[in-house]
């Protein structure tokens, strides 16, 4: 049985500046789920959007069989991300949710675990960012003296060890997510709770975007210019949207050509030792 709005547990979670209010059915996995988003969670008045969402366990006819139910799922599990008229439709094994953007409300079906939430938020941030200019990438982003990276790559190519080689000097803001928008003045970048191999969730901190680089290692630390066809392609291969639309297609298109006209993208080769950082932060 659904709960009523009454018997609903709150819990509103805060990711670059969009707060998202859960209504769960169950008081348990609102608790682990402030665990999970801790940092990234904060009481407001009015949310910026709304989910109900229903706690319940998958058949196991219903479950993908390359998904684990105790660990992440990855990036191999398959996702289906849908329009139907005015509302998105996601569905995977773990979770079936649907999200009408005018109205600012969804409502899920999920199992009781942080992996099938972390997915949810992550599409429903990539939707949210298309249509206001923005993205959520595959890169890593670090603040320093006041100006944020964001480091891309291919798997393997050093999100991770170039966050790492950074603490001491900056705030690792993620080794996974980037969450980019623009705003007045140019664009920002945003810790998120999103993590990579360093197990840890960014720091919460808005800082403006100085720029983002393609990284390849390699023999010595090196900066080259990227033609703007080559800064776009570089985006559009790590720009994060699941969705098989062709309005949402070409509005990411259209959302990275602007960030590469605005924002310098560069390739980065790098040997890992923290002096890459002086280099990074003499960059104009």
């Amino acid at each position: 049985m659904t709960a009523t709005p009454s018997q609903r547990h709150v819990l509103d979670i805060g990711i670059g500046g969009l707060h998202v209010r859960l209504q769960a059915d169950s008081a348990e996995f609102v608790a682990s789920m402030g665990t999970r988003f801790a940092g990234f969670i904060g009481a407001v008045e009015a949310p910026d959007h709304v989910f109900d969402i229903d706690v319940e366990p998958f058949p196991p006819e219903a479950l993908d069989d390359t998904l684990p139910l105790e660990d992440d799922p990855g990036e191999d599990v398959p996702v289906q991300v849908t329009r139907e008229g005015a509302l998105w439709q996601v569905r995977r094994g773990d979770f079936f949710a649907e999200w009408d953007p005018a109205r600012r409300h969804g409502h899920a079906r999920m199992m009781d675990s942080p992996y099938s939430l972390d997915s949810v938020i992550r599409i429903l941030h990539t939707l949210i960012l298309a249509e206001q200019g923005g993205m959520l990438m595959h890169a890593s982003s670090v603040a320093l003296n006041g100006r944020g990276w964001v480091c891309t790559g291919v798997s393997g190519a050093g999100k991770t060890t170039i966050s790492r080689l950074s603490e001491g000097l900056g705030h690792i803001l993620t080794d996974e997510m980037s969450f980019i928008r623009p705003e007045e003045g140019g664009y920002f970048i945003y810790g998120t709770p999103f993590s990579g191999e360093l197990a840890r969730p960014g720091e919460n901190l808005r800082v403006p975007l100085a720029g983002i680089f393609l990284l390849a290692k390699g023999p010595e630390n090196r900066i080259e210019t990227l033609s703007p066809a080559e800064a776009v392609r570089a985006l559009m291969g790590n720009i994060l949207f699941f969705a098989h639309d062709d309005a949402l297609t070409s509005r990411v298109f259209d959302n990275a050509i602007a960030l590469a006209a605005r924002v310098p993208v560069r390739r980065l080769t790098f040997f890992p030792d923290a002096r890459v950082w002086d280099l990074i932060d003499s960059q104009p």
